[in-house]
């Protein structure tokens, strides 16, 4: 039985793609997944699984949710391990990093098109590419960046999801508890 970290975009935003957590958790235990534990209500699911293909486990949250809600949520996957490199790879120095938020990225994004992102600069805000995280910190706060989950999602043509430094923390700690 291996422990899971799924990351679901876009729900309860704004209204938006209501899932109430319980109610989640109820579905996916009753879909086959152990240990269901849910952080917080933008989406993040810890469990386990015997399944050991993180693709087929995406597919059945997604088709899981879109039979039970009716509609289309994108979900990533990722185990304690993989999570845990993506955060201490981020390189910013200690003082950034507490106040960043890591995009973690569906897919790996064209090389063409990172460079041309890269050549892109707002005042107080500064991000990295890397292959399946952008590391960004702004120094006036998320809520007024003109970079963006959305943003980013554009300019790079993937999908992706953004959790901030605390969540990360969270996400890692409760993935632990029997990794």
């Amino acid at each position: 039985m291996k422990t899971y970290i799924a990351l679901l975009r876009g729900i309860n935003v704004s209204g938006q793609k209501k899932i109430p957590m319980a109610e989640l958790r109820d579905l996916l235990t009753n879909s086959g997944l152990e240990h269901v534990q849910t952080y917080i209500q933008s989406g993040n699911v810890i469990f386990k699984s015997t399944e050991q293909d993180i693709q087929k486990l995406e597919l059945k949250i997604h088709e899981t949710i879109k039979m039970h809600f009716g509609f289309e949520v994108p979900i990533l996957i990722k185990t304690p391990e993989g999570l845990q490199k993506v955060f201490d790879d981020c390189p910013f120095p200690e003082e950034k990093k507490t106040n960043s938020y890591f995009t973690l990225l569906y897919t790996i994004p064209d090389k063409d098109l990172v460079k041309e992102a890269a050549k892109l600069s707002y005042p107080n805000e500064e991000f990295v590419i890397m292959n399946s995280c952008i590391y960004f910190y702004c120094s006036t706060g998320y809520g007024k960046a003109k970079y963006s989950n959305n943003f980013f999602e554009r300019k790079l043509k993937t999908t992706s999801t953004a959790r901030n430094y605390k969540t990360m923390l969270k996400l890692l700690e409760l993935s632990s508890d029997g990794a």
